[in-house]
This record gives structure tokens, C-alpha cells and sequence, in this order.
């Protein structure tokens, strides 16, 4: 499965935790984040991440794009609905948007997060295998 992480500044700390504690999960998946978000996860946990565009120069739509052609199979977004500006309310529509219709499930907050790993690791999101064209069942049967 491709899992995107992203986090705003004021909940990158919280994503590198998340990311701890689920690291068994997570490292059996291929992941990506924006640049600042994949750096401190990297450094962290050592977990490799493909590092994306920051997300205010283009990183948000660059995971937007990947969902958009059903590239990534889960979004992990832990964001601060507080502090928005209208630029990255946007950005975030558009993203959660993107999401909603390729039926990418997307948590924003550590409990849904949590539901969405567990569910990884029982193989409850495995359909997605069959959707996204990256995916190995797609590689071998195409």
C-alpha cells in the first residue's frame, strides 16, 4: 500500500509520535510526505519516505495529483483546522475532494488514524490493491 503523511507545522510533532508508535505497521508499506514532514519522520523512526515538494510549494499538489490517479491508497493528514488561511482551506478541499472521489480512506486526526492503521495491518484496506495501478497485484497482472 502507498500511505501519504502530511502534517501542519503546528502537528508535525504529532505525526513523528504517531509515526513511533506504528512504525511496525507503517515500514511493512511504501510511504511519502511533504519535505519537511518526510524529514522528520525519516529522522525519527529511519522509516524510508519518499520526500515530496514542500506543501506550500507544491507538495499538497503533488499528493493531490497521486490520489487523484488512485497512486495513493491511504491519506494520513494530520492538520490544524484553528489556524487556516484561505489558500491552504483550498489546498485542503481539494485534497479531502480528491480523496472522497477515488475512495481513498483519509484520517486528519490520530483516533481516525489509528482505525485506519489497524485496519492496514488486519488487510481490511486490501481492495485498494485492485484500484491502484502502481500497486504489485497490478504490476504482476498486467
Amino acid at each position: 500500500m502507498e500511505i501519504a503523511l502530511l502534517a501542519n507545522d503546528s502537528k508535525k510533532e504529532l505525526m513523528v509520535q504517531f509515526c513511533i508508535a506504528y512504525c511496525g505497521v507503517l515500514a511493512k508499506h511504501k510511504l511519502c510526505a511533504t519535505k519537511s514532514t518526510g524529514s522528520m519522520i525519516y529522522e525519527a523512526t529511519g522509516l524510508h519516505i519518499e520526500q515530496l515538494l514542500p506543501g506550500g510549494q507544491g507538495g499538497m499538489q503533488q499528493l493531490t495529483s497521486r490520489i487523484s490517479f488512485n497512486e495513493i491508497d491511504v491519506l494520513i493528514y494530520f492538520r490544524d483546522s484553528r489556524a487556516k488561511d484561505m489558500e491552504h482551506a483550498l489546498d485542503d478541499d481539494t485534497l479531502i475532494r480528491a480523496c472522497d472521489l477515488n475512495n481513498v480512506p483519509v484520517a486528519t486526526n490520530v483516533g481516525t488514524a489509528e482505525v485506519i492503521v489497524t485496519a492496514l495491518d488486519r488487510g481490511d484496506i486490501d481492495w485498494r490493491e485492485f484500484v491502484n495501478p502502481n500497486s504489485d497485484y497490478n504490476r504482476k497482472h498486467s
